[in-house]
């Protein structure tokens, strides 16, 4: 318990009072021996980013109920859609903790799960962590690979996302400005290739004219 409440940052009298309030499972025995490991210091460290953002015990305690039954915990913070579109293109990721701190090692710091949570990036079911885009993990991985800090990639993730609903936006008020209301879903599904597709070539000239106003620059100086 010691040990546990050091890696956590919190007392001992604090992490008694944990498990008093169930806010975290028990504790692996083996005879007068109590074992903790990465789980119950996962679940540490969420709970002090969620404290951090002005939630309450008994909010928390809410959520501590929501691991061990296995509901979504993005749902039940509202923090994600209650249901993905059946259209999706995006594949969830199953992961231990474990393995989450395998993808970003050193980067996994209550800061950064909290912020991952508000953005919807990963939701809870039982002991496993749910990433909600294989892609968007891989990126982000490879980002943090590349030396960028997570707490940076996600930063950007936030702005990335802003951006592209104004785009959603746009594209949406394009379909209801030229098509009946009824043919939406259907008008949505025929126009996200093309949308993509849009996006992508725009992206990719913008990224070739910061590239040659740096270079310019650089020759300039």
């Amino acid at each position: 318990m010691e040990e546990l409440a050091k890696e956590a940052g919190i007392t001992v009298r604090t992490l008694r009072f944990y498990r008093e309030r169930k806010l975290i499972p028990p504790p692996r025995r083996e005879g007068r021996i109590a074992w903790y490991d990465e789980h119950h210091l996962a679940r540490l460290r969420t709970i002090a980013a969620l404290l951090e953002r002005g939630h309450t015990l008994s909010g928390i305690a809410d959520l501590a109920t929501a691991f061990e039954s296995g509901r979504d915990v993005g749902q039940l913070l509202g923090l994600a859609a209650s249901e993905a579109p059946t259209w999706s293109e995006e594949e969830p990721v199953r992961l231990t903790p474990e393995q989450l701190a395998d993808y970003f090692e050193g980067e996994v710091t209550a800061e950064n799960l909290a912020t991952a949570l508000n953005l919807g990036y990963l939701a809870t079911d039982g002991d496993e962590i749910i990433h909600i885009s294989r892609r968007l993990l891989e990126v982000s991985a490879a980002l943090v690979t590349q030396g960028v800090p997570l707490a940076s990639v996600l930063a950007a993730g936030h702005r990335v996302r802003e951006h592209t609903e104004a785009l959603t936006r746009l594209f949406t008020d394009l379909i209801h400005a030229h098509l009946p209301d009824t043919e939406f879903e259907e008008a949505m599904a025929r126009l996200r290739p093309l949308a993509k597709d849009v996006v992508e070539a725009e992206l990719s000239m913008a990224m070739d004219r910061q590239v040659r106003a740096e270079r310019e620059s650089s020759q300039r100086s």
